[in-house]
């Protein structure tokens, strides 16, 4: 009888060859910097990039990709590959919206994507994607077969993505991930180009109470709730307000599959059903939360749960950092304080004003607490 043996020696010694690989590849990327050359985190919310200063001109870079996908039948393994970024940014931009549009049609989407996962018939994507009718499904599979992003087997068979569509496609999705909250912060953008659709002014004279009497709708929302019994609203010198509440805090647990908090969406999801709104006199659409950051040059929520002390800046609704744990405590409840952009709004909040709407307020729910605070 015989045993299988391993040499380990052997196998240390690899290790130490790729190890040595690694670092001597490393090293080269150190030594093709300026000994002078500043490396820090980008400026995006995330910090999942570097920042170097440039020091010359030079080459403009390049993108570097590979992957592996495990299907129903096969693994796909693609070799890294590099497109230079000069050529890239050359690319011929007609063409380039020309691909985009024809994959940016939900349907067509939602195709690629199942059968990326499981080869499908026409009937058994209509039947996955409840189509109801295998007309419109025909239309899409066409123009993707045309473009060869879709084969069918045989007749009657099963679509698939030819596996050098595969990558692109994913690395398309990919890309897509990145970019999804753009797509808000496009809304938060024309929200802020069309403020008179929202404050219902048809003069320049915007009233900055608006946002707040809104911000306090959604702390009067927690008090209904059973869940908040005090909140103050501090007025700040440099024309800032602060509305803190004693309520659950804002959820910010992140999403399935996502990085997101829970929070960021309540703030920057305008289409979202998350929040309370008030409509203004003339106004055509509901203020809301994302409103409010939109229309404020600097926006901190502050999140109290859980034991802890959460916060995340904002600069006309776009966050400026990560939802960051910045303290304990054995408190609950959520603070936000914002400024009004000072491009929109030409005048600044008026405490006597607001006193008298306090009041009433305070008729109407008369178990809330409710402090005025100046600086």
């Amino acid at each position: 009888m015989s045993f299988l043996t391993r040499d380990y020696g052997v196998e240390m010694d690899a290790v130490k060859a790729q190890l040595a690989e690694l670092q001597n590849f490393v090293t080269q990327i150190a030594n093709s910097l300026p000994k002078d050359t500043p490396i820090h985190s980008g400026g995006g919310p995330s910090g999942k990039f570097l920042v170097e200063r440039n020091a010359g001109q030079g080459e403009t870079g390049g993108i570097y990709f590979s992957g592996n996908y495990h299907g129903e039948k096969w693994h796909y393994r693609w070799e890294p590959q590099e497109r230079a970024v000069h050529q890239l940014l050359s690319l011929d931009g007609d063409k380039v919206a020309k691909i985009l549009s024809a994959l940016g049609h939900k349907q067509r989407i939602e195709i690629l994507r199942a059968v990326l996962q499981q080869p499908m018939t026409g009937a058994e994507l209509v039947d996955h994607l409840n189509m109801g009718t295998t007309g419109q499904l025909y239309h899409h599979i066409k123009a993707l077969q045309g473009a060869d992003l879709l084969r069918q087997e045989e007749r009657g068979g099963s679509y698939t993505i030819p596996g050098h569509r595969m990558l692109p496609f994913l690395l398309l999705l990919a890309a897509g991930s990145e970019l999804l909250d753009t797509s808000e912060y496009m809304e938060l953008s024309e929200a802020r180009n069309n403020a008179g659709q929202y404050l219902g002014s048809s003069s320049e004279e915007y009233d900055p109470h608006l946002l707040l009497r809104s911000v306090l709708e959604n702390t009067i929302a927690e008090h209904q709730a059973g869940f908040c019994s005090n909140v103050s609203v501090a007025f700040h010198s440099d024309g800032s307000v602060t509305v803190a509440d004693n309520g659950r805090g804002i959820p910010i647990q992140a999403f399935p599959n996502s990085e997101k908090p829970l929070v960021q969406a309540v703030l920057t999801e305008i289409n979202r059903q998350s929040s309370a709104s008030i409509n203004a006199p003339n106004g055509v659409k509901g203020i809301t939360i994302p409103i409010v950051n939109a229309l404020s040059q600097k926006l901190t929520v502050e999140v109290r749960r859980e034991g802890k002390v959460f916060r995340q800046e904002y600069k006309h609704g776009i966050p400026q950092t990560s939802l960051l744990t910045v303290g304990l405590t054995n408190e609950t409840g959520t603070s936000l304080t914002f400024l009004p952009d000072k491009e929109i709004f030409h005048s600044r909040f008026d405490q006597c004003i607001f006193a008298n709407e306090i009041e009433k307020i305070s008729e109407t729910f008369p178990k809330l607490k409710i402090d005025l605070i100046t600086e």
